[in-house]
């Protein structure tokens, strides 16, 4: 006599659909804080090569989308907002995939293991990998970061 494990707990194919909607929303709306927080950025014109404007924005790409998921899930109450961290490190997961297939070449990471390849790309502000097209602090950190950050505003956020 076997059990059968009900993964839809008792929910209906349009609840289930209405969910994945706000997980996905709720991601897109953790992406639009950070772009708000880029375009902020350029606005004043920082110097992008620099080690301070580089550490304040990866602060800025936690705490601002915190503070936003914070705000929406304490007048929405959507609990799908508190697991959208999973989007974030699924992006992470899809970014370091790419990263790791990217071709190295003279200043690109040359003789660099995967390790290293990846540390350089998303987290090394001194001495990039220079793959990417520099960006790897952008779209390898700065996105799954808000995405988590926002996840975690939205569970402090929420009365449950």
């Amino acid at each position: 006599m076997t059990e059968e494990f009900e993964i839809s707990q008792g929910k209906s194919a349009g609840e289930l659909g209405r969910e994945a909607l706000w997980f996905f929303a709720h991601t897109l709306i953790a992406i639009a804080i950070l772009a708000v927080i880029v375009v902020g950025g350029l606005v004043m014109r920082v110097d992008q090569d620099a080690i301070p404007p580089k550490a304040i924005g990866t602060i800025l790409a936690l705490m601002v989308p915190m503070l936003g998921g914070f705000v929406i899930a304490k007048t929405q109450q959507n609990v799908i907002a508190r697991y959208v961290w999973i989007s974030g490190l699924l992006i992470f997961s899809v970014v370091c995939v790419w990263v790791l297939d990217l071709p190295t070449g003279n200043g690109l990471c040359e003789h660099c293991g995967a390790l290293e390849k990846l540390w350089r790309t998303f987290f090394d502000v001194e001495n990039g990998s220079g793959l990417m097209g520099g960006d790897g602090l952008l779209i390898g950190t700065w996105i799954p970061l808000s995405v988590i950050g926002y996840s975690i505003g939205a569970r402090l956020g929420l009365d449950q």
